[in-house]
């Protein structure tokens, strides 16, 4: 597992703790009372999430993309010193490869 520190880190664990979401995905529907909702959304889920959030805070929605928040994940961790393979399980890469790509 690897540790990740500071506000981004505090607003997933608030959301996770709001939502009752212990495992499978953090991105979900949300229910007219604010439960998160099973299974999930798909790779497009993502997309739109990162759009919309790019768009509200005033930024060119076209900069940003889920694949890069992952990525950049992967870089962020390397630079902190977090062996590949720890952020690897978190990132949920499959492979070498694909963590590369």
């Amino acid at each position: 597992m690897v540790y990740q520190t500071g506000r981004p880190v505090e607003a997933l664990n608030a959301w996770l703790t709001a939502a009752r979401i212990g495992d499978g995905s953090i991105f979900r529907a949300i229910d007219r009372w604010g439960n998160g909702l099973p299974p999930g959304t798909g790779p497009e889920g993502g997309q739109y999430i990162v759009t919309l959030r790019a768009r509200m805070a005033g930024l060119d929605p076209s900069e940003f993309s889920a694949h890069g928040l992952r990525s950049g994940y992967l870089t962020e961790a390397a630079n902190c010193g977090i062996p590949l393979p720890g952020a690897m399980g978190q990132s949920r890469h499959r492979s070498v490869q694909q963590a590369s790509d």
